[in-house]
């Protein structure tokens, strides 16, 4: 089983193509992924946050220690370049279960199921 971005999307942007950040080199917004079984039916979130250094340094101060999980880090934004390497990471992600890919694909977004339990 492969796993295959359907789209994303985010609760902070309305339009994610049109974009254009107020300050070019400082922002930071939640992005959600939402990735299913490659050529399959169904998608999952998996949520980061795509910012730059600067935010982060305007964020944080400086000495405070930052995880970083879950955290896409860009000099810039550009649409096309973010689609394209979230496609190709959950490309990448392959197992016998959805959920064996599921916990590859939360490396990059924490999964909406991560922490669930029945």
């Amino acid at each position: 089983m492969r796993a295959e971005l359907k789209r994303l999307h985010s609760p902070d942007i309305d339009d994610l193509k049109g974009y254009r950040p107020e300050e070019s080199d400082s922002f930071g917004f939640l992005l959600q992924a939402m990735v299913g079984p490659a050529g399959g039916e169904g998608e999952e979130s998996f949520d980061m946050v795509v910012c730059t250094p600067e935010w982060l340094r305007r964020r944080y101060a400086a000495s405070e220690i930052i995880l970083g999980l879950h955290l896409l880090i860009v000099f810039r934004y550009d649409y096309a370049s973010l689609v394209s390497y979230i496609a190709k990471f959950s490309e990448r992600c392959s197992g016998q279960s959805w959920k064996e890919v599921a916990q590859q694909l939360s490396r990059l977004g924490k999964w909406e199921f991560e922490d669930y339990q029945e």
